[in-house]
């Protein structure tokens, strides 16, 4: 037991539960449900995986349900998933292998937006949690939990549970501790409101309350969170980014939006993160975040003096970047608060606030009907993940996409979605490099020729116009001119056209 251990865990009982990772890995048995830290590749477990994966590849059938927050680093989902340790997993994944291996079927994988799932663990409305495996940067004195660089559900999983196991990781700075803000809300008929009025109020503890018998194994960890790929910035990024500031503007001018704005939400990945970069260049002061996610660009712009404070569940960053966080770790004492997702993504919350919700699609059609998690409709990419926490309650839904994928090959403005994840009643504003579709007030008609002209590339605009116009003359119903004759039509329209 390293020294650095003894200081982090102040509980004396917790203390006598540090074991190795071989050790702490034999309470979990085959068919149990864990509940697993993490949050899109952000404070996920990484040294319990392992052995668990050795017992699966020996030969024991572990058939393992992991419920987590969000995506899993590979040292978790990967592991697990190439042993042939995992029967289920939800709410969302981004690691290939699983991916691969849901899409195959070897895998159960259910799907559903991130803010619903902690309190259909708590209703019993899913399996059981018989052990919750959370990584925490210390314990203190009564055996509470301190976590690291995400909530996600957390919380919710140590409440369930039967067992813990805590992964103590002593890369992450142990200054983490008082970043958190935990609030679990009561269970119908006795829920309140949750009392935030704006991005930085504070209601809950800076740690995860626990009952320290339930802590059977504590594992010492010093591997730090993969983390996302550092994606470059291209010009399309960069007028997306532009097309979103100049819409943001036009709103404050014509007095829809306030100056302040309202908080600011995005989802994951290279797309929101490369766009959010380019609000240094506004002139916008005094930003907020009220997000699931806080990602690179949110940290620079906290730097750079844009924001004032930013709330989400998880910080996700590449690595080099991490590494600068926790050396330069006080500087945000007081402008992160990171909330279980429950409560980041609460859709009480978000409506209350207005947030301004931008989140990244795969696809969008005609009518403003978006796909954010599968590839043809049938080939699962990550999961719906918060979009839809955010997207039905900001008080703007703003979806972003590039207007092109595979090299310019393939349009990502469709007659009709292959999946639909938004409907057209919750999808206001489209951006790609393009420009900005206003969807706001408009029939499908209307919004299907503000599409075609303002979001779709060029090439792709004739082969769309053919599309409406056949889909118009042949739809029995002409408030919704849909025709999967005219759909195929435009599917296997050469590239001239």
């Amino acid at each position: 037991m390293t020294e650095e251990i003894k200081k982090r865990i102040r509980n004396k009982y917790v203390l006598s539960k540090v074991c190795s990772a071989k050790e702490a890995a034999a309470f979990i048995q085959p068919k149990m449900t864990l509940g697993v830290s993490g949050f899109t590749i952000s404070g996920y477990t990484k040294v319990v995986a392992k052995e668990l994966a050795a017992r699966a590849e020996a030969g024991e059938k572990l058939k393992l349900t992991v419920y987590s927050g969000a995506s899993l680093g590979d040292e978790f989902d990967g592991v697990l998933t190439r042993a042939g340790a995992l029967f289920c997993r939800m709410p969302y994944q981004t690691n290939k292998d699983l991916r691969n291996a849901i899409n195959m079927g070897k895998v159960k994988y259910v799907d559903m937006p991130l803010g619903m799932m902690p309190r259909w663990v708590r209703s019993g409305y899913l399996n059981h949690i018989d052990v919750a495996l959370i990584e925490a940067a210390g314990i203190d004195e009564n055996g509470n939990i301190i976590p690291t660089m995400s909530v996600g559900a957390s919380d919710t999983y140590v409440a369930c549970a039967d067992k813990v196991i805590i992964e103590l990781n002593t890369r992450v700075p142990a200054s983490i501790e008082g970043f958190h803000d935990i609030y679990i809300p009561e269970s119908v008929p006795n829920t309140k409101p949750i009392n935030i009025l704006k991005a930085n109020d504070r209601i809950g503890t800076p740690y995860i309350p626990c009952d320290p018998s339930k802590i059977v194994a504590v594992v010492e960890s010093d591997v730090i969170d993969a983390g996302v790929k550092d994606m470059p910035v291209d010009d399309d990024f960069r007028q997306m980014s532009k097309n979103l500031i100049e819409f943001l503007e036009e709103e404050v001018k014509a007095g829809r939006m306030p100056n302040p704005l309202p908080p600011l939400q995005a989802g994951i990945g290279g797309v929101s993160n490369a766009v959010l970069e380019g609000l240094k260049e506004s002139d916008f002061q005094h930003l907020t975040v009220y997000s699931e996610v806080m990602q690179k660009s949110i940290l620079s712009l906290i730097d750079e003096g844009k924001i004032d404070c930013a709330s989400a569940t998880s910080i996700t960053m590449p690595q080099s970047a991490m590494q600068d966080f926790y050396k330069n770790i006080d500087r945000y004492r007081g402008k992160i608060i990171l909330r279980p997702m429950e409560i980041s993504n609460s859709p009480e919350v978000i409506r209350r606030l207005g947030v301004i919700a931008i989140n990244t699609v795969i696809e969008a059609d005609l009518y403003g009907n978006m796909n954010s998690s599968y590839i043809g409709g049938n080939r699962l990419m990550n999961g719906v993940g918060g979009s839809g926490d955010f997207c039905q309650n900001g008080g703007l839904s703003i979806f972003i996409t590039k207007s092109t994928a595979k090299d310019g090959k393939v349009s990502c403005i469709v007659p009709m979605v292959s999946h639909m994840d938004h409907t057209i009643k919750s999808s206001q504003i489209l951006i790609t490099e393009q420009g900005v579709a206003d969807l706001r007030g408009l029939d499908v008609v209307e919004r299907a020729n503000l599409i075609i002209d303002k979001c779709a590339h060029p090439k792709f605009r004739p082969a769309l116009k053919k599309y409406l116009a056949k889909a118009t003359i042949l739809s029995d119903y002409l408030a919704y001119p849909y025709s999967t004759e005219a759909a195929m039509m435009f599917h296997n329209m050469d590239d001239e056209e």
